[in-house]
């Protein structure tokens, strides 16, 4: 089992790419009492290379399964993609560790729900997951305005997210578009499930459509679509249409539209601006977001203050929340599969 929390944390990474390196590590070393010792990466180089520029007294180490046989580490922060997830989860969580591991969860539904099903083993080790930095600022606003029933019943959702990040027909393949890397996540479908899943309740069921305007990439062939359309339904009846590319040249910001039977609300997920309105305004106007209720990133201090009350804080997302998208992620690819819809058990 993890040791007391009266002593240092100590902390081993697995995975220590760019969002380990720019925005976990900075936040965890504000925690005088957690330590880094030490770090597994893609090959030995890089994980030494990565302990020489940012955390010089960690031990670079060649193999993770290496890493989680010291007996005296705490936690184990994954940062590796998906393929990796549940497999580095489950041993972890069996050789007595905390867990913190990114997005997306995992390759598909099956490997999410073994992880959930590890943690439900072992209630007494702390398991989180990356959130998605969208919609942090502005979630406690939305909650209210939707409790208040501002916009009347949620009756249709609709969110885009468009991008020309694989427009480049001459680019290789990124890992996200790389099945046996990413598995089923598909560009932020699940990034933006989880936030609307936060707000609406869970999704009931799906028919999705996807475009792989590149099939091949300097040879390699593409599965993973460049461009996905869902329709859905939510638990509280409304119907959603989702709209994902990554084949955009010059797409506008991430946006969610909202109309309820007594109004409608907007969120801009670049600048965080909420706009909202009801029938007889002249237009939306911004809701202003207030000191009291403004969100922001806190996760590696949630994930940290949970280790530290030993059980007592549980920290959201859990893998619960985790396994909620995943559902989503495996009906989408189901449902392109198919070309039917797919109902969602929750």
């Amino acid at each position: 089992m993890p040791r007391s929390t009266s002593q240092k944390l100590r902390l081993g990474i697995i995975g220590a790419g760019e969002i380990v390196k720019n925005r976990h590590l900075p936040a965890l070393k504000r925690h005088s009492d957690v330590e880094v010792v030490a770090v597994s990466n893609s090959t030995y180089e890089s994980s030494l290379q990565f302990c020489d520029e940012n955390v010089p007294n960690a031990v670079p180490m060649q193999n993770w399964a290496d890493l989680l046989a010291l007996p005296d580490i705490d936690i184990i922060w994954i940062g590796t993609p998906p393929y990796m997830h549940s497999a580095v989860t489950v041993s972890a969580l069996e050789a007595g560790k905390h867990v913190f591991c990114q997005a997306r969860m995992a390759m598909d539904l099956a490997e999410a729900e073994e992880m959930l099903a590890t943690a439900q083993r072992f209630p007494e080790q702390v398991t989180m997951l990356c959130p998605p930095p969208f919609g942090l600022r502005g979630d406690l606003l939305v909650k209210k305005l939707l409790a208040e029933n501002y916009i009347g019943h949620p009756q249709h959702v609709r969110l885009q997210s468009f991008t020309g990040a694989y427009l480049n027909a001459d680019a290789a393949a990124h890992w996200r578009q790389r099945t046996e890397i990413s598995g089923l996540n598909v560009l932020a479908l699940g990034i933006y499930v989880e936030v609307l899943q936060r707000w609406f309740g869970d999704i009931t069921g799906v028919y999705a459509r996807g475009k792989i305007l590149h099939p091949v990439r300097q040879g390699y062939e593409v599965v993973i679509p460049d461009m996905l359309t869902v329709l859905c339904t939510f638990e509280n009846g409304a119907e959603g249409v989702l709209e994902f590319s990554g084949i955009s040249a010059l797409g506008s910001s991430d946006r969610l539209e909202v109309y309820g039977d007594a109004g409608t609300m907007t969120y801009d997920f670049a600048s965080d601006v909420i706009r909202a309105g009801k029938p007889g305004d002249r237009d939306l106007h911004d809701v202003k977001l207030t000191p009291d209720i403004e969100g922001g990133w806190q996760v590696e201090d949630d994930f940290i203050a949970a280790v530290k009350s030993k059980g007592k804080v549980r920290p959201r997302p859990d893998f619960k929340e985790g396994v909620r998208y995943m559902r989503v992620v495996q009906a989408v690819a189901d449902s392109r599969a198919r070309n039917e819809w797919v109902q969602i058990k929750v």
